[in-house]
């Protein structure tokens, strides 16, 4: 059954037919072999109360139903004959969904401490790789759920995709239509039935490059026909691009940022949206261009502290391929790395010249060949590949995310932050928008940064730097900053 759904419906692999991971997801997936580039995605919801359990176990069950890779886990052919193969388990809700009372003093930073240590901590490969643990009882009857996800399930806009599954649009809590357990394609495949379906999934995939080949040969054939200099020209740039994909880095640009450990500190500040996009038009950008600007001026604020100045430092930016039609559960990033300014003391000017590094990596000509380009590093033993990683100075992520209210079992969410994996840089900083709020997380290394504290005020620094270019604007501060605890013991 699971060999006959590998079969194509049309020229494109749906969801149904994506047994396999894609490259792409495979290469989050293979980084476990490393602790230090663990691929786990964190996002927080805060509600502004209790949301009723068993309402949202009930939700959660159903959006597993409607997202069925969220009740399977993968399983590696021998020899890595193919990539990893999303299997059926026998699925139980509780052993993904908890809940807990908040610490003592019950405040968001016991929270912030809970998620920092299901980031640091690994899945059970034997099962669906998620958790979300509902944390009760916080300042004022507040809760907040912990959502962690494997990034080879999802990115930041499947993830926002998928939010919708769980969340609603209104306090009445929808028990929505019954949605029917999905179909078990038997028990997980043996060894010889693990290598058979390696093997037919990867005859299929050199039948489909065939195929799409020998359709584009002619178009490419004549077109190389009627402009030989240009077309050798084009093919010569897509080398180059792919090598500035796959170019080793073999140190950090950072003096200072240089230190890598298991252990991370997360962090989160709210900044107004409408004024950063005020900001960004001052001094001709875009909202990627302020939010990457107003991070790289925290950081020159922070090497300055310690006594040193950098010009640049190297990012990696997950720049989305996702079209329209492509599954929720699945990614659709490819992960650009190059440099951006940052010892440029001139907010206006770090914005421009910022966006117009940006928009060089997300006009790459490699991009659209990224599956195949990390099928190509997936080859490559971890610690070459890690090795790389460890090696960048930041990564930074701006996630589109979501412009209405959004209830949980009848809770209101007053917040939505998003905690993305450092992959080995020294820290990751992830914007996700939630009705009208810029909610920037930050997930960083304490070997790199032991004085996050210190980091954090130049990162307020930063961004106030930056929405100064627009005049008056709101503050930048932490968000969430709960009333002191009343009768509580």
């Amino acid at each position: 059954v699971r060999t006959e759904a590998l079969r194509l419906k049309g020229a494109v692999m749906t969801e149904e037919t994506e047994l396999f991971m894609r490259e792409t997801d495979a290469f989050s997936w293979y980084l476990e072999n490393d602790p230090g580039l663990r691929a786990t995605i964190l996002a927080v919801a805060w509600l502004d109360a209790r949301p009723d359990f068993d309402v949202l176990a009930a939700r959660l069950e159903r959006a597993t139903r409607l997202a069925p890779r969220f009740r399977q886990h993968p399983v590696q052919p021998p020899g890595r004959l193919a990539t990893p193969l999303w299997v059926d388990t026998d699925f139980d809700l509780s052993l993904h969904l908890r809940r807990i009372d908040s610490p003592r003093p019950h405040t968001p930073a016991t929270v912030l401490d809970f998620a920092r240590i299901e980031a640091m901590s690994g899945f059970d490969r034997s099962r669906p790789l998620w958790q979300f643990t509902l944390v009760e009882h916080l300042v004022g009857d507040r809760a907040a759920l912990v959502m962690k996800v494997h990034h080879s399930l999802t990115d930041g806009i499947g993830g926002a995709q998928l939010a919708f599954l769980l969340f609603e649009t209104t306090s009445q809590p929808d028990p929505g239509n019954p949605v029917p357990a999905p179909e078990k394609h038997g028990q997980v495949p043996g060894t010889v039935e693990l290598v058979r379906e390696s093997l037919a999934y990867d005859t299929h995939r050199v039948f489909e490059t065939i195929r799409h080949g020998l359709a584009k040969a002619l178009p490419t054939a004549m077109h190389i026909a009627r402009d030989p200099l240009h077309s050798a020209s084009d093919a010569l740039e897509t080398a180059r691009s792919i090598g500035r994909f796959v170019q080793p880095v073999s140190d950090t640009l950072s003096p200072v940022m240089t230190g890598r450990s298991l252990d991370r500190h997360l962090n989160m500040i709210a900044v107004d949206l409408d004024d950063l996009k005020h900001a960004a038009g001052s001094a001709g950008g875009t909202l990627n261009d302020a939010f990457v600007a107003s991070v790289t001026g925290g950081l020159r604020r922070y090497h300055e502290r310690h006594g040193v100045s950098v010009g640049e430092l190297r990012i990696t930016l997950p720049i989305s391929i996702r079209k329209e039609g492509d599954p929720a559960a699945s990614n659709r990033i490819t992960l650009s790395r190059f440099k951006v300014p940052v010892g440029i003391a001139d907010p206006a000017k770090r914005v421009r010249l910022t966006g117009q590094q940006c928009r060089v990596a997300r006009d790459e000509r490699a991009l659209p060949l990224s599956n195949t380009i990390a099928g190509t590093l997936n080859l490559l033993p971890s610690g070459v590949v890690g090795s790389m990683l460890k090696h960048i100075d930041f990564l930074a992520s701006n996630v589109p995310g979501i412009n209405v209210p959004l209830y949980l079992a009848g809770a209101p969410v007053s917040g939505y932050y998003a905690f993305g994996p450092t992959t080995g840089s020294s820290l990751n900083i992830t914007l996700l928008t939630y009705c009208g709020t810029c909610c920037v997380g930050f997930t960083i290394d304490t070997a790199a940064v032991p004085d996050y504290d210190v980091l954090m005020e130049c990162f307020r620094e930063g961004f106030e730097e930056v929405l100064e270019l627009a005049g008056d604007h709101h503050p930048v501060e932490p968000p969430l900053n709960f009333d002191p605890p009343k009768n509580r013991p």
